[in-house]
């Protein structure tokens, strides 16, 4: 049995990059942790959506857990950074803020988990978190590090097939893609990195319904009308049913490798 450690920027990220992932290497009997480094307190939150007296915060934990049950995580952890909010906003200077943390000091916090745990994978985000949110972007440096620190001898930055998705919005299918609206629909060309740099694609297609479900939990930023949730079966298992991953320190194959425990130890 393996231990997987996941780390992500805030609730509902690790259902929509990793929640397939997730909730297969669960289902394989391995032992999958979340961490989180900040509570998502500046997401958007529809007007009368939460009870009175209730913060966004309490309410994004309360998801987070439900999803955590759907994914089979046998451990979650917060770094309790706050949420530093869209680029540009003035939030990102906040001093408590994941943005503004010492990244050896939030290192430090992640690696004394992967130390306690062993674990034998962590998963981090690409060089500019994915599509660009400064938490994500943290979450990348933040996570190298402390797989540095912590010996971690697999470590994959998850990310997104930017070709593959160029490609899918070529098709009939792929005209679901096109459905949301200009302002929620992804920049392609800003997500993810380049096929060329792919190494690890996992297909999650047999536990889309579970990497639903931790969307749904996540009801505060994700409704149905969503563009994560509104589009049919068929583009949904297109678009969500391989996950993508570059493996730190090793070299882009073909075919791509299909697990994250594939591969020699680095």
């Amino acid at each position: 049995m393996a231990t997987l450690v996941f780390f992500h920027a805030h609730p509902d990220d690790e259902a929509i990059a990793t929640g397939g992932t997730m909730a297969k290497m669960a289902a394989d009997g391995h032992r999958v942790i979340l961490v989180t480094a900040t509570r998502g307190e500046l997401g958007e939150v529809p007007e009368g959506f939460l009870s009175p007296g209730e913060t966004l915060a309490e309410r994004r934990t309360a998801e987070l857990a439900a999803a955590c049950a759907v994914l089979g995580v046998a451990r979650h952890e917060f770094l309790d950074y706050g949420d530093s909010g869209m680029v540009g906003e003035p939030t990102n200077n906040d001093p408590g803020c994941f943005w503004q943390a010492d990244v050896d000091e939030a290192a430090k916090r992640l690696s004394d988990i992967l130390q306690s745990e062993k674990a034998d994978v962590l998963t981090a985000y690409d060089e500019n978190g994915n599509y660009g949110h400064p938490d994500h972007i943290q979450v990348h440096r933040v996570g190298l590090r402390a797989g540095e620190m912590a010996g971690v001898p697999r470590v994959f930055m998850a990310t997104v097939n930017r070709d593959y998705l160029k490609r899918l919005t070529e098709t009939a299918e792929g005209a679901a893609l096109l459905v949301a609206s200009e302002e929620e629909r992804p920049a392609i060309d800003n997500l993810g990195v380049g096929e060329e740099r792919i190494t690890t694609a996992v297909d999650v297609s047999a536990f889309l319904d579970r990497k639903r479900r931790a969307m749904e939990a996540h009801a505060s930023q994700i409704s149905e009308t969503s563009f994560f949730l509104s589009m049919p079966p068929e583009a949904f298992a297109d678009v969500w049913g391989q996950e993508w991953y570059v493996r730190v320190g090793a070299r882009p194959t073909q075919p791509f490798e299909s697990t994250l425990l594939a591969g020699e130890p680095r």
